[in-house]
């Protein structure tokens, strides 16, 4: 998409009537225009003008459009230039190209090419904002959030092992985050400005396998209709992601063996080696250890991809990041669902503080993310909390009887006052006790109700 026709274009060039004219028909395209008949105007200029494409000529008296070009682009790399040389200098504005202007205009000029370049300038301009945008979007999405020590030694170890080639195994159960390592990884290497490929081992039927990994020929089996790249050669030059491993077949084990020891292969159905240099980023929840003694994973394989290990702990590891974690997502869910943020209430954190997640960051994420989308209040308290599926304290972390017992009246009040739609006095009158009884017991054990 084009950029606004209200751009702002600084035009430099030291002939008066070059001026007028590249003004004229700038502005009768609704472009904002600003000139400039010299270098040194020119750079005293563009702080203030801050213009979107500089039209500039190499010649000039002074400094020229070449040494222009390099006082702007100090003052913004970014800067869109497009050199206006005479038919004598063309090697100077190719200079000028390499020097990391958009392209050069010959005089004498051709307004309708003016306007050309021009349009295409910013289309490019527009293009590699919303890429930079995209980008940005899609790394925040995959922050490893937050600050407990397993989470910094965790940011530690990845940082480290970015940097090197190595072949990195990920361990971690199920919904831990291993993919956000992954990403990190790929992204702290030099091959980061090259694709990122994941392929889940655990969702793709055997029999397809190969074909997602290495790719087929045209006619190689029945619905083969043309001939696709696989993951290998798709990630060339940059990082291949083998989720959950552990459930690949010893068949395809051996393949992608032979791939990491030769870093070659061939399609499916085909003849032709493909040579591709690619890093490998597994990451499993199984112990593969385990199922090499039960014969369910290769060792020399478990060998060539356990170079660098790297352990993500669960969230029941790290609860202090549970807060964190809720604050981010109600943030993501807030934009993406076009709402003001929701906060949790005191105790709707204390409930989440106490549950044990066996789905780890992706069940908290899940169950933020209905909470914002079922509770019309602003703020999310522990009656939305509660209606979750096991949301249970872990009893397994209380050391005494009388914590144990505390932790179970909460409970146990907590659910009788939702089953009762929050009515106190019915709520008394089912567990047997005074109202003003049951009022003491919610303030004491620090029961928020709606």
């Amino acid at each position: 998409m084009a950029k606004s026709s209200k751009a702002n274009i600084l035009v430099v060039d030291d002939e008066e009537s070059i001026l007028d004219t590249l003004s004229g028909i700038l502005e009768d395209e609704h472009y904002n225009v600003v000139t400039a008949s010299s270098g040194e105007e020119a750079i005293a200029r563009f702080p203030d003008v801050s213009p979107d494409i500089v039209l500039m000529d190499v010649w000039m008296p002074g400094i020229d459009g070449i040494e222009t070009l390099k006082a702007l682009k100090k003052i913004d790399n970014n800067i869109c230039a497009i050199m206006i040389s005479g038919h004598s200098n063309i090697d100077t504005a190719v200079h000028a190209i390499k020097l990391g202007a958009y392209d050069f205009l010959e005089k004498p000029l051709s307004l309708n090419k003016v306007l050309i370049l021009v349009k295409r300038a910013l289309e490019k301009q527009s293009l590699e904002k919303e890429n930079i945008e995209l980008k940005n979007s899609i790394s925040s999405q995959w922050q490893l959030i937050g600050d407990n020590s397993r989470v910094v030694e965790l940011r530690d170890t990845i940082s480290r092992a970015a940097v090197s080639q190595g072949r990195v195994l990920i361990l971690g159960e199920s919904g831990s985050g291993k993919e956000l390592v992954a990403r990190a990884l790929h992204e702290g290497s030099d091959r980061s400005r090259n694709s990122f490929i994941e392929v889940n081992c655990a969702a793709i039927p055997h029999e397809l396998i190969e074909s997602e990994l290495f790719g087929h020929e045209k006619g190689s089996f029945t619905g083969a209709f043309e001939s696709k790249k696989g993951k290998f050669e798709l990630a060339d030059d940059g990082t291949l992601f083998l989720d959950e491993i552990g459930d690949m077949s010893l068949v395809t084990q051996a393949k992608v063996l032979r791939v990491i020891e030769t870093q070659e292969f061939q399609k499916v159905g085909g003849s032709r080696k493909i040579k591709v240099d690619v890093r490998i980023i597994a990451a499993t929840n199984k112990d593969l250890e385990e199922e090499i003694r039960n014969g369910n994973f290769r060792e020399d394989l478990y060998f060539r991809l356990n170079v660098i290990p790297i352990y993500v702990p669960p969230l029941r590891e790290r609860r202090s990041d549970i807060p964190l974690l809720a604050d981010h997502f109600l943030t993501n869910f807030a934009i993406q669902y076009g709402q003001k943020k929701k906060n949790l209430s005191k105790n709707a954190l204390k409930a989440l503080m106490e549950y044990e997640w066996p789905g780890n960051v992706r069940e908290l994420k899940n169950a933020i993310e209905r909470y914002v989308i079922m509770n019309p209040a602003e703020t999310i308290d522990i009656k939305e909390v509660h209606t979750a599926k096991g949301m249970k304290p872990d009893y397994s972390t209380i050391k005494t009887l009388r914590d144990a017992r505390e932790h179970f009246e909460k409970d146990f009040i907590m659910n009788k006052l939702q089953d009762n739609n929050w009515n106190i006095s019915k709520t008394a009158e089912e567990l047997e006790i005074e109202r003003s009884n049951l009022h003491r017991k919610i303030k004491s054990l620090g029961i928020e109700t709606p």
